[in-house]
């Protein structure tokens, strides 16, 4: 890629990532959804783009800001499902989506005991 084509790339991976997010905040300010069901909504986006053929194509499009780790785990837990339920039958629908999103959920688990560990956390009062 020239130097157009990779700022042209990122101009687009900006634009797309920070349309999910503008779209999440707007929920927040004009909606009484909480943060958690909107994560949840963001989840089952990202399960039913991938069910309709959508999400890969907006990866090609839009690299990282499509990928967002609501929407792409969504889409990984969908994927893991269909790859086991074609390779184990009923069991891969219940243990594909864990299979595929192993190692994010695990990294998720870690880094979030070494922050717990680094930051002197404080309680709400």
């Amino acid at each position: 890629m020239n130097f157009i084509e990779t700022v042209t790339h990122y101009i687009v991976v900006f634009a797309v990532g920070g349309a999910l997010c503008v779209v999440a905040q707007i929920l927040i300010d004009k909606t009484k959804l909480t943060p958690a069901r909107i994560l949840v909504a963001y989840v089952t986006a990202g399960v039913v783009l991938g069910a309709v053929g959508v999400y890969e194509p907006l990866v090609d499009f839009a690299g990282a800001g499509a990928s967002t780790p609501l929407l792409g785990f969504g889409n990984t837990i969908a994927r893991g499902i269909r790859e086991g339920v074609d390779e184990k039958g009923l069991l891969g629908a219940l243990t594909g989506g864990f299979t595929a999103s192993a190692a994010g959920i695990a990294a998720a688990l870690v880094f979030g005991y070494i922050a717990a560990v680094v930051f002197n956390g404080k309680r709400k009062k």
